[in-house]
């Protein structure tokens, strides 16, 4: 544990150097936020029976963890990977477990970060009112998370180098981002578009926080549930095999 600490720490301060997190794990969010409410924050959302703003909420909690589970993990791992820095890693006591410990953690605090800023701000300065449960919200919400980090570190695992990780990350990142519902509303999308963005599992992650926060089924919940915990063993089972130093 102090191993993955130590190297947390250091992980920590390059990473609060980088504004590309900062900036797309935490700003974005908070800016799509206040746009939506500006714009349509207290008009029905399509035919749902809540607000743009009760479902900017939930779906907005997720990119945080879309930007450091597909653009911070696995771009950073493959860097270290293409510099040689895991190879020296290779003659430490440090283990591929406390490498991905130490990414999982750094990216875990970047995205709770992100999503408390737009919690706070929803409920203090826009008058949001959850009709679920928060402890339920926040234990799918990690769930949620867990899964997304296994399928970064599966990118990180499978990667040569860092060329065809950022190519591989861009194209999972992106419509990850733009077709989950997280920054644009999903009641928007076309009934076409919609069928072919709940196969991308952040959809269904985002899908979940929904039927929380608003205390009514959106999609299918149990499924969900169950789809999230078979990626997340499925994900961390490969990447901890398919790891590679150099």
């Amino acid at each position: 544990m102090n191993k993955v600490i130590s190297l947390a720490k250091v992980e920590g301060k390059l990473a609060i150097r980088s504004i590309d997190g900062i900036l797309f794990g935490i700003g974005m969010p908070l800016g799509v936020l206040l746009l939506t409410t500006m714009i349509a924050g207290s008009k029905q959302a399509g035919d749902a029976s809540y607000t743009f703003l009760d479902s900017s909420f939930s779906s907005l909690l997720v990119v945080g963890i879309c930007a450091t589970a597909f653009m911070g993990i696995p771009l950073t791992i493959c860097d270290y990977r293409d510099k040689k820095i895991l190879k020296h890693f290779f003659v430490t006591p440090a283990s591929p477990g406390h490498l991905i410990a130490t990414q999982v953690l750094v990216a875990m605090i970047t995205a709770v970060t992100s999503a408390t800023v737009v919690a706070l701000v929803s409920v203090v300065f826009l008058g949001y009112r959850m009709q679920g449960n928060w402890g339920l919200l926040i234990a799918s919400y990690f769930l949620v998370m867990i899964a997304m980090y296994s399928l970064g570190l599966l990118i990180a695992s499978l990667c040569k180098n860092i060329k065809i990780a950022n190519l591989v990350c861009s194209l999972v990142y992106f419509p990850m981002l733009f077709l989950s519902g997280a920054v644009i509303p999903f009641e928007l999308f076309p009934s076409g578009l919609q069928k072919v963005a709940n196969v991308l599992p952040l959809t269904q992650g985002v899908q979940l926080l929904k039927s929380v926060s608003l205390n009514q089924p959106v999609g299918n919940p149990q499924f969900v549930l169950v789809l999230l915990v078979v990626i997340t063993i499925v994900g961390f089972g490969l990447a901890a095999k398919l790891f590679r130093w150099e």
